[in-house]
């Protein structure tokens, strides 16, 4: 009996030791939301970029404004 309660007492610990916190999880999460936030920005960026550059080389607006717009909705 004394050794079921050993036992019981060992997993019990073992149970406990093996869950996360809730503010593990949310800092998983919220390093998660960062990650994706910095992701959007570089796209974003990379869309303004090749805008830029499309007007440079082109110097004509209208074929270009799909980067625009595509950075603006990233915003």
């Amino acid at each position: 009996m004394n050794f079921a309660k050993v036992v019981s007492v060992a997993m019990l610990i073992g149970f406990l030791a093996a869950c996360s916190s809730p503010q593990d999880r949310a800092a998983k999460a919220q390093e998660s939301s960062y990650k994706a936030q910095e992701k959007v920005a570089k796209e974003r960026l990379k869309l303004v970029e090749k805008y830029q550059a499309c007007i440079k080389n082109a110097e004509k607006a209208a074929a270009c404004d799909s980067y625009l717009k595509s950075a603006e909705a990233l915003k």
